[in-house]
């Protein structure tokens, strides 16, 4: 399997990737942010699939179709988010489908979306988390992969409950990518 990662925003997801050993085939961004800087220190080949268009009018079809194209020539199977800021239409998970793995920063079904943090600490949880999941069309619904809790702290603010919860996710999505490279599935075809 050929694994690609997918990010928009600092990198220190795919830096965690390939500091863990993983071979990384190709980085995808989806903007210029600072993980195009992590791509090239690693030597890594980098496309930029740029969206230019962030209104109302947003085409995300015919932007999906940019990015499955540019997995098509890179020869992708496996596609991991790290960051990834753009909701793919679904052709994207009709073009791979199971093989599209997202992290999320809290213990899914709960604190679902781009705010799960700060809904975490407004809910008033002792506990939340990470979870490792496969990327569905509906957003934070796919199968569950891995989680693990971390707790939250009485003088927590969004800042740094967030980072204790990068720091376990920049150890367990690796892991989690490694084993399924090594068995050469996601999810046990017998079940």
């Amino acid at each position: 399997m050929r694994l690609g990662v997918m990010v928009s925003g600092s990198g220190t997801l795919l830096d965690a990737m390939v500091e863990s050993g993983l071979e990384v085939a190709a980085v995808l961004v989806d903007r210029h942010c600072l993980a195009e800087g992590v791509a090239l220190r690693h030597g890594l080949p980098l496309q930029v699939i740029e969206r230019t268009d962030f209104s109302a009018d947003f085409d995300r079809e015919a932007f999906t179709r940019r990015v499955v194209a540019t997995w098509d020539e890179l020869e992708l199977d496996l596609l991991a988010m790290a960051g990834w800021g753009t909701v793919l239409a679904g052709s994207a998970f009709e073009a791979r489908p199971g093989h599209i793995i997202n992290t999320h920063p809290a213990l899914l079904p709960s604190f679902k979306g781009w705010h799960a943090v700060p809904a975490a600490l407004d809910a008033g949880v002792k506990v939340t988390g990470c979870t490792v999941h496969v990327a569905t069309v509906a957003v934070d619904e796919g199968p569950i992969l891995a989680q693990e809790a971390v707790r939250v702290l009485p003088d927590d603010d969004e800042a740094s409950l967030h980072e204790r919860i990068k720091a376990v996710e920049r150890r367990i999505y690796p892991r989690v990518l490694a084993d399924i490279l090594r068995r050469g599935y996601v999810l046990d075809p017998s079940v």
